[in-house]
């Protein structure tokens, strides 16, 4: 697990000799080196993260989840609180590889679940806008799809799914506006495969329209005629009534129905 510059710098002065006066180890009367034992720290570690002492937290929490041995009870919770530490900060990969560490480090824990949702949210918080480079945002879709599976009976699967939908449509809009790089230049047969890509991948999005339309415009503009025919026919299906579609692929065709025969059959004479 990476440890922070803060925490290297302050461990290592209150392992020096003498080390008790410097700001690292001694903080507006918190003192690390008081504490004689993991239990003693870990309680006076959660006074200080109640009190928002980040640093003082930081310090504690970062130092037991060094030194408590694998399968102590305390580590779960340690690791818990070092993530919370991290997301108050705003430091969110070392949130998110905090919350990660609780799950693979203790599956069956009570609050594994909700680590993991909480290491999805932070890694999600690391991809700000679609046009960005994604890899923190599959990283979290990737991570609530993990809680989704490992933990189907989780309370937080609501909220999960929601944030899975909300990664869903950026990843249509990155994937949408690639495509309309090449559109806009004439690259039509690679703005073609982006496009199918939206339409593919994420069904559910809003996006899928626009990626319909502009499908049909580069098969048109390639002279793909029965291809055309086909995107228009799938935005028929689904947006017959839109305007957009009306406008370029006009209404759809009346389907032919089948006349009733209403031929009489005499009955059999007995």
């Amino acid at each position: 697990m990476p440890v922070s510059p803060a925490f290297r710098r302050g461990w290592l002065a209150c392992a020096t000799t003498g080390a008790v006066l410097l700001g690292a180890c001694h903080r507006g009367g918190w003192d690390i080196t008081r504490y004689k034992d993991n239990d003693a720290l870990y309680r006076s570690a959660v006074v200080e993260y109640q009190r928002k002492k980040w640093d003082n937290a930081l310090l504690a929490f970062e130092k037991l989840s060094l030194e408590l041995p694998a399968r102590d009870t305390l580590l779960p919770r340690t690791l818990w609180y070092l993530a919370k530490v991290h997301e108050a900060q705003s430091d969110h990969l070392l949130a998110a590889q905090s919350y990660t560490r609780l799950t693979e480090s203790f599956p069956d824990d009570s609050l594994s679940d909700d680590a993991l949702y909480f290491a999805g949210q932070n890694y999600g918080r690391l991809w700000r806008k679609p046009a960005l480079d994604a890899e923190y945002g599959e990283t979290a879709l990737n991570t609530y799809r993990t809680m989704l599976t490992m933990y189907p009976n989780s309370p937080l699967n609501p909220k999960a799914q929601q944030e899975v939908s909300r990664l869903n449509a950026w990843f249509a809009d990155k994937t949408y506006e690639n495509g309309m790089f090449y559109f806009r230049r004439k690259g039509y047969d690679s703005a073609i495969i982006y496009f199918k890509d939206v339409v593919k991948l994420y069904p559910e999005v809003q996006r899928v329209k626009d990626a319909e339309l502009r499908l049909v415009q580069s098969y048109r503009a390639i002279k793909y005629k029965d291809d055309a025919a086909d995107a228009c026919a799938a935005l028929q299906k689904s947006w017959a009534r839109d305007r957009e579609v009306l406008q370029l692929c006009g209404s759809p065709a009346p389907v032919a129905v089948t006349p009733r025969d209403t031929t009489v059959v005499p009955k059999p004479v007995p």
